[in-house]
């Protein structure tokens, strides 16, 4: 489903370039569930930015899907992003003066990928998915951050993408429901979407397939928790 090979990131900035990725080499079945782990700065979000399209590799190759995103001009690409990868955020990013429903709908209306008597029953039915179908005419202020990360899960999943790119998507939230949210993500994955979340969290060794850790911009290690936690040692 994802592949990337020998990806490189550098953005100018006042000091001089800055190499965000280097040389990244990455490969991820259909279906996976993934995690992205580092410090702060170390670049597993801007690798989950290009694995979207969101940001440009500055070399290299990105295949998402079978389609070479670095290829496609840029309305082209807001095309694939929008049918082909569903983004989830920390902190949710709903619109405020629209409904948990109309916002799920929102990525139907811009792509119309279904006709419109069908996108408010899509969007009851992906809120009924996801636990949240009793919030469905609420406005995202009187939701709880677990309830509004939730609708934020369903609209990504609004197109039915292959893909669900989520960056610190239990970053906002308490123990309790962050814990909600990845086994909610992991039944996402059990049904055939591939997965890749950039997160700082630790216990997530028993819901994950892969937990990716990159520092300085490379990938340092990959561990298979369901491979009795086998690790492979990438050299750097």
């Amino acid at each position: 489903m994802i592949s990337l090979q020998r990806v490189t990131k550098t953005y100018q900035t006042p000091a001089g370039d800055f190499s965000a990725l280097r040389g990244i080499d990455l490969e991820i079945q259909a279906g996976g569930f993934v995690a992205i782990v580092g410090k702060s700065g170390s670049g597993k979000s801007t690798l989950l930015n290009i694995l979207g399209g969101i940001d440009h590799p500055s070399s290299g190759s990105v295949t998402v899907g079978g389609a070479a995103i670095q290829d496609l001009t840029e309305n082209q690409l807001a095309a694939w992003r929008g049918r082909k990868v569903g983004f989830v955020f920390q902190f949710f990013q709903l619109l405020p003066t629209l409904t948990s429903a109309e916002n799920v709908m929102l990525p139907m209306d811009f792509c119309r990928t279904f006709p419109p008597r069908e996108r408010r029953k899509r969007a009851l039915d992906l809120l009924d998915r996801v636990g949240v179908a009793q919030q469905a005419d609420k406005l995202p202020s009187s939701l709880s951050g677990g309830e509004q990360q939730r609708v934020a899960i369903a609209r990504a999943l609004a197109n039915d993408p292959p893909v669900i790119l989520a960056d610190e998507p239990t970053g906002n939230l308490d123990s309790v429901t962050a814990r909600a949210v990845l086994e909610l993500l992991r039944k996402m994955a059990s049904s055939g979407v591939t997965v890749v979340i950039a997160t700082h969290e630790r216990d997530i060794a028993g819901l994950i397939d892969r937990k990716i850790e990159v520092a300085d911009g490379m990938i340092v290690q990959q561990v298979a928790p369901s491979s009795l936690h086998q690790t492979q040692e990438i050299t750097r």
